[in-house]
């Protein structure tokens, strides 16, 4: 039996570096973003649907990521409609991901794992956090978003804080060795229970 591990944490926090860490100790990655562009890409589960909702959101064959925030910016009830589409898709995704997946441990890197109730499905959960200066620098020296976009995004998503007081595991992303030493801490422990288990 595999076990669960939700891995989640605000923007900036260093999550899909993270991610990547327990791949490479051997874990299993499911990434609730890569799902939802799986499903969005041609041909993919999500076009046919939305395409039924939104015919303008599709183009070439796939979903627009693009139309579709346009879409919400001009009519914010259309949110619900879409999620009421891709939610169940992306569910799909990782069952078949769990069902397919044959690694001792099972990460799922979902941003809004709490907000969307998504650790009452996980063994554990980890949360990537650093000081909120740091957040801060790392956002906006991607150069993808300004600081009140920054702001606004934080604003919607539970504070720090709370994710880190709700988490089994915290690991602090300051630098790559340290966050790879507590990944490295958090797989060994995982490890040792379940062969006690």
């Amino acid at each position: 039996m595999s076990f669960l591990l939700g891995l989640t944490g605000s923007i900036g926090m260093g999550k899909s570096t993270t991610a990547q860490m327990f791949v490479d100790e051997g874990c299993a990655l499911w990434d609730a973003d890569a799902a939802v562009h799986r499903i969005y890409a041609a041909n993919g589960a999500a076009v046919q649907p939305l395409g039924a909702v939104f015919p303008q959101a599709i183009r070439a064959g796939a979903v627009d990521r693009a139309v579709l925030k346009e879409i919400i910016s001009n009519d914010p009830s259309a949110l619900r409609k879409i999620e009421s589409v891709v939610h169940p898709l992306v569910a799909e995704d990782r069952r078949q991901f769990r069902a397919d997946a044959t690694e001792d441990i099972l990460v799922f890197d979902i941003p809004l794992l709490f907000e969307t109730g998504g650790d009452a499905g996980m063994d554990a959960v980890a949360c990537v956090s650093v000081p909120p200066e740091i957040q801060m620098a790392r956002v906006l020296d991607r150069g993808t978003m300004t600081q009140d976009q920054f702001e606004m995004i934080r604003a919607k998503q539970m504070p720090d804080a709370e994710k880190r007081a709700r988490s089994d595991f915290v690991i602090i992303t300051d630098t790559l060795d340290h966050a790879r030493t507590q990944v490295q801490a958090i797989v060994a422990h995982i490890r040792r229970e379940q062969n006690h288990a």
